[in-house]
């Protein structure tokens, strides 16, 4: 925003004041206000554990330092020099009316009933890809896969079913075709014939 007024570029900077007023007013006054002073959802909470309170006790101090202290912990990690003071008078007065008047838009509009009604549900983010898509895509691969395997199941029980049939003589009592007219001994040499050709052809095939 700095750069954008030294350069002349009036629009941009007006843009980008208006843009950061929406973000702290969306996201510094309104969630955290609906989230701690809305109506009761009946959540009751435990503390959280250790490694989560040093990882946010971190995280904070982390903020406080870095947003304290810029030009030591930040600025001075750039490849090249920099005069830009963050907490001078015109900066310090710039954010603070933009907080302000932020503050009082949420103030009036909650006064005035403007927001919307409150919608339960569950705000969705990257996250919908592992809740919603990626669950829809394995009930569907899993459904046409179980579907698949069935209708193959059931071609080869009925295959096999129709080949017992035509290989027995219901009238008869007794097995029918060319292998019930050898001795079993024939048919163990034929059957061991077809397994070995078969076993040349892989050998040559591989």
């Amino acid at each position: 925003m700095a750069a954008a007024v030294a350069e002349g570029y009036d629009v941009v900077w007006l843009l980008l004041l208006f843009a950061a007023a929406g973000v702290f007013h969306h996201a510094g006054i309104k969630i955290p206000y609906f989230a701690f002073f809305a109506h009761d959802s009946g959540i009751r909470t435990t503390e959280p554990p250790k490694n989560m309170l040093v990882a946010m006790t971190l995280a904070a101090v982390a903020c406080v330092v870095l947003g304290t202290f810029p030009a030591q912990t930040v600025y001075a990690l750039l490849p090249w020099e920099h005069s830009y003071q963050p907490y001078d008078v015109t900066h310090v007065l710039t954010q603070l009316q933009l907080l302000f008047f932020s503050a009082l838009a949420f103030v009036w509009l909650n006064l005035k009933n403007m927001y919307p009604p409150e919608l339960p549900s569950t705000n969705l983010d990257a996250d919908w890809f592992y809740r919603k898509l990626a669950p829809a895509v394995v009930k569907r691969v899993a459904s046409t896969t179980y579907g698949a395997y069935v209708s193959v199941e059931n071609s080869v029980i009925l295959s096999v079913k129709r080949m017992v049939q035509n290989s027995y003589d219901a009238e008869a009592g007794e097995p029918k075709g060319y292998f019930a007219k050898l001795w079993p001994t024939e048919t163990m040499v034929v059957w061991v014939a077809i397994l070995l050709v078969v076993y040349l052809l892989f050998y040559y095939l591989h």
